[in-house]
């Protein structure tokens, strides 16, 4: 390895700690109550060098998130490529979503956890909103797919694929933090859970939000 090499590799190192320190320290502590030259201690680097890498902790949270969302993005795409039938696409994407948050907790709390006050607009984490809604769409076009093809009905693409989301993470979110309660085998939840949003889709039964809002 070349010298050239050997430094481009070294910052990337270096700029992967940051990040790592940076997200470790802000689900510990609140993002609010870390600054920038706690972040260099835990590094053993001076904020100056942080400075180098990031221009501020928006600048830090909206590459953290970028990351993350990126990293489930791939995983939910090979799923997508590598499933013929959408459905099963839609499924094992979502099982993926649940299964990659209880394998990287911290990522999970800090991406879709944790209230940044101010930071989380568009403007301050323009990139990891664009990553976060292209995250989105594997679901909405997914299930904007089955429904094309007679898999699934739904009145209400957007609202419907946003109540699914918010299943999954409710129960991604309730096992990271709520280790005491008797929770069945983590399978067994994912399948139950599955069951429980799709069975009504599949069935024929049209899902409106006004529907169900007019019920009440």
């Amino acid at each position: 390895m070349g010298v050239q090499e050997r430094r481009a590799r070294e910052k990337q190192e270096l700029r992967q700690d940051i990040l790592d320190a940076a997200r470790e320290l802000f689900v510990k502590e609140g993002f609010e109550n870390v600054s920038m030259r706690k972040i260099a201690e835990k590094i053993e680097y001076s904020p100056t060098t942080i400075y180098l890498y990031f221009q501020d902790k928006a600048d830090l949270l909206d590459c953290i998130c970028e990351e993350t969302f990126s990293k489930l993005d791939q995983k939910m795409t090979s799923l997508r490529d590598a499933t013929a039938d959408p459905l099963q696409g839609l499924k094992r994407g979502l099982r993926a979503y649940v299964e990659f948050g209880l394998e990287h907790p911290n990522h999970y709390r800090l991406c879709f956890m944790m209230d940044f006050k101010g930071f989380e607009a568009p403007e301050n984490c323009s990139r990891s909103h664009a990553m976060g809604q292209k995250l989105f769409d594997h679901l909405r076009l997914g299930l904007g797919e089955c429904v094309a093809l007679g898999r699934v009905k739904v009145d209400n693409i957007e609202a419907v694929s946003q109540a699914i989301w918010a299943s999954f993470h409710g129960v991604t979110s309730l096992l990271i933090t709520h280790h005491t309660f008797p929770w069945v085998e983590t399978n067994q939840l994912i399948d139950a859970l599955t069951e429980t949003v799709f069975g009504g889709l599949e069935v024929g039964t049209p899902i409106s939000a006004v529907d169900s809002a007019s019920s009440t």
